[in-house]
């Protein structure tokens, strides 16, 4: 028996006895008080029927209500002297096998009903071991007694207070059995998801399937659900884990290959085999890694900044950042053709210099990249936003795990080659844009192209 298990059956049974003893004492303290006032509130209800009757109805009807009523009732005539008075009474409650060792009316009870007033007595009967309840009532010149014997309950409560114990004890007995039972039900279930709770704890996500239409049921399926979410985050944590271990091997390598270029430079110049080109090498490697640099820190800066959101017209911007690549399109000749015809409105909600900056990696990562010397833009409007596309050719065949294509350091060319890859923090920089903006963005590839997409809102005139 687990833990739960014996608190459940002591409370249950630590209540089953509270009941018990207060229901033996109600039996001892208040039972006979609550007795003796139905009785009185009884017979004071029948006195209350008597009196509406005439004297003649009520003497040829007083057996019939003894019998209905379960009480005793004897007359006799109102007379001066009160011992004969009382010896009359006491004949025939005789005659009605009631025997009373005290019983008197006395002339203060005999005063009350002369001025027409019903007269309640008690009268105990120690030898008798019982009490008899009466009330006086005048009708004409006669005194009805209407009586009723009342045992002592001392000694009735105590066997029935003792029949109930053996009662309570077997009823207790049963309520532990019962109790196993129906709380084994209840621990079971509770056992089962404490071991899928301790499961999850060792990031060994199960699920529980417990059926029992209750609380415990909506339990289980909130584990399940915590279960299902805990496993989501573990396995992004461990994405996330997997890119940071990728993003400080492939900073590590970015960095390592031009310190080695301008370690090995540097010692050539010591050992005098410049051929005048060292020192250019040197500051070309130099420039890379500041260039890397302000990169990094632009992106982590751009994780934090404060956003200007703003109206602005973006075919200008668009066609401003294109002029800037014009001799780059030239030297590599290189086809652009913007696609407008369906753009009615180009003014748009957004921070300006960091849509620039999207526009401008977006650009660059065509030049770098397409196979077909071709780069189309399309700008158009759909509902009330504007949506940006640029789409390059890309090689076929090639084996790459496109969804890593937004994680910092991650290049197209394996070889890194610097001519054609680039530092490959460009797309890092544009998600985290775009994500800044909660603009709809992402990338297709589509017969031999690649293209990229994102969405702003149309700025309200």
């Amino acid at each position: 028996m687990n833990k739960l298990n014996r608190k459940l059956i002591v409370r249950i049974s630590l209540m089953f006895l509270i009941v018990v003893i207060l229901s033996i004492a109600m039996n001892t303290f208040f039972l006979p008080k609550y007795l003796l006032y139905q009785k009185k509130h009884t017979q004071a209800a029948l006195t209350a029927q008597l009196e509406t009757m005439d004297t003649r109805h009520l003497l040829r009807d007083a057996e019939l209500l003894e019998r209905e009523q379960g009480v005793t009732i004897v007359h006799t005539e109102l007379i001066g002297n009160i011992n004969r008075l009382n010896e009359d009474v006491l004949d025939q409650l005789n005659k009605k096998k009631i025997t009373l060792s005290k019983f008197w009316i006395t002339d203060e009870s005999i005063a009350k009903l002369n001025e027409n007033k019903p007269v309640r007595k008690i009268y105990h009967q120690q030898k008798l071991k019982s009490s008899f309840l009466v009330t006086f009532m005048k009708k004409d010149n006669l005194i009805f007694v209407i009586g009723e014997s009342i045992s002592y309950s001392s000694e009735t409560l105590a066997i029935v207070n003792r029949f109930n114990l053996y009662i309570y004890a077997g009823g207790l007995l049963l309520l532990i059995v019962l109790s196993l039972v129906f709380t084994k039900q209840i621990v079971r279930p509770l056992a089962t998801i404490q071991v899928a709770a301790d499961g999850i704890s060792k990031l060994s996500f199960a699920k529980v399937h417990i059926r029992t239409g209750d609380e415990i049921e909506s339990l289980a399926e909130s584990i399940n659900r915590m279960s299902d979410k805990l496993e989501q985050a573990h396995l992004a944590l461990e994405s996330k884990n997997e890119n940071l271990r990728t993003f400080i091997a492939n900073i590590s390598h970015e960095l390592k290959t031009p310190l080695s270029l301008i370690k090995a430079y540097s010692a050539g110049i010591q050992d005098g085999m410049d051929d005048g080109t060292y020192l250019d090498v040197i500051r070309q490697q130099t420039d890379d890694m500041a260039r890397m640099v302000n990169q990094l820190l632009e992106l982590s800066k751009l994780q934090t900044d404060s956003y200007e959101i703003s109206a602005f017209d973006f075919a200008p911007l668009l066609d401003r950042t294109l002029r800037k690549y014009d001799i780059s399109f030239r030297q590599q000749d290189i086809a652009v053709t913007v696609h407008d015809r369906l753009l009615t409105d180009s003014r748009v909600m957004a921070d300006e210099r960091k849509i620039e900056m999207v526009i401008n990696n977006f650009i660059s990562n065509a030049l770098k990249y397409t196979t077909d010397g071709q780069i189309d833009i399309t700008v158009e409007n759909k509902d009330d936003r504007m949506l940006f596309a640029i789409s390059n050719g890309v090689a076929d065949g090639q084996d790459l795990q496109w969804d890593s294509i937004w994680e910092p350091f991650f290049v197209l060319e394996s070889s890194r080659n610097k001519q054609l890859s680039g530092t490959g923090l460009g797309l890092s920089i544009v998600r985290t844009i775009l994500q800044k903006h909660n603009a709809p963005f992402g990338f297709h590839i589509h017969k031999g192209q690649i293209v990229f997409r994102f969405s702003l809102p149309v700025a309200l005139s």
